[in-house]
This record gives structure tokens, sequence and C-alpha cells, in this order.
């Protein structure tokens, strides 16, 4: 592991296992499994006022979509013109593409450091006692189809979250605009990511991608 991770390793190492001794009375064997929910439910709100930015960015942009398209019919055979009156116009409206991009990006250090917790032998300088914990059976430590039937079960719920987020985002998107289409597919990318992470990495994104939608719902309503 990465030193500088050992640190944020750590700390979530003894976090998650607070929470799993917290909930442990209530859950019973599902105990690391709760605490990893947990957990991501308590980083998503920690992003909070980063996902209000992002839902201001989309709602200026879909305003700016009229301009945009006109943009696009004087332009559209000179992909760099475009790109460079469509930079223009994000910089005299005071939006930016990158925007909508934070709640992501913000989140990928947590989603290393769960992939971490539960792929390294010793924490701390102590044997990681995470790696002992299940869910319905199999190890959360488990890496892609060695998890399975879990892993297929969580991907499964996946791929039904990457759909509502498409079908929410198709909604408020432009999908003449360039590259739209492939935009659009990127959310069933999770459901890849399956194969080769820890089941509790796996359980980790399909908490936070289901929070992702039900938040933009709330947000862009």
């Amino acid at each position: 592991m990465l030193e500088f991770l050992d640190v944020p390793v750590a700390g979530a190492y003894h976090l998650v296992h607070w929470l799993a001794d917290a909930t442990e009375p209530v859950t019973g064997s599902l105990a690391a499994a709760a605490a990893i929910v947990v957990f991501t439910v308590a980083v998503r709100l920690l992003l909070v006022p980063f996902a209000r930015a992002a839902a201001r960015g989309q709602q200026a942009r879909t305003a700016l979509a009229p301009e945009i398209r006109k943009l696009q019919e004087k332009h559209g055979k000179n992909r760099e013109k475009l790109a460079s009156e469509m930079a223009k116009l994000q910089q005299e409206s005071g939006t930016s593409i990158f925007v909508g991009c934070l709640p992501m990006l913000v989140q990928l250090p947590f989603f290393w450091v769960m992939y971490h917790l539960f792929s390294t032998a010793v924490i701390a300088g102590a044997p990681n006692a995470l790696l002992g914990s299940t869910l319905f059976g199999v190890a959360l430590g488990a890496h892609g189809l060695a998890a399975a039937p879990v892993v297929l079960v969580v991907a499964g719920l996946l791929a039904v979250v990457a759909w509502l987020s498409i079908r929410w985002q198709d909604r408020q998107r432009d999908l003449t605009a360039p590259g739209a289409r492939f935009l659009r597919l990127l959310p069933y990318g999770t459901v890849a990511v399956t194969a080769f992470v820890p089941l509790a990495a796996s359980l980790y994104l399909l908490t936070t991608t289901t929070w992702t939608v039900v938040e933009r719902m709330v947000l862009n309503r």
C-alpha cells in the first residue's frame, strides 16, 4: 500500500471497526456491511456542498442550451472553433463542465481508502480484522467473481441504479452535444468495476451511486 494512504486507511479502519461494533447488536453478522453503508452515507453528507454546486452548474448549463445549439449549428464542422466558442460561452456565463464532476472527483480518495481497507492484511501494525467480515457468507475482502454470487447481485443492482441515473440525466442534458451519447453510458462503468475490486468497495459503489440518483432528483426537482 502507498505510504501516503497509511494514515487515512488506518483512520477509516478504526472508524469502520467502531461502526461495526456499534451496529452489531442490531445487524448481527451484517455489522461490517452495515458499517460500510453508514460510512458511505457519512461521506456523502460531507460532500453535499459539492453536490449543490454541481446542481447549480447543471441548471446554468441547461439555461445555456439554446446558445450551445446555435454554436453547434454555426461551427459544427470546425471542432476547434466550436470548442473555443463553448469555452468562451462558459467563461462569460460563469459556468464550467467540470463543476458537475466535483462530487465524483472528491469521492475518489474515499473509494481508494475503502479498496485498500479490504485489500491490506496489516493496518496500523496489526492484522486487519475486517478481512474476516462477510456479507451473506461471502468475505467482504473477496475480489471480483471470487465474491460470487453476492457480487453478481450487487452488480445487478448497480446496473439498475445506472439505468435510473441515465433516465434522469437524459431529461437534463442535450443529447445532440458532442460526446453526449458516450457520456450517457458512463454510469454503467460501475458495473464493470465490481469485477476488479473487493466486495466491500462494490458495496460502497452501490451505496454512493444510489445516493447520487436520489440526491439529483431532490436538488434538480
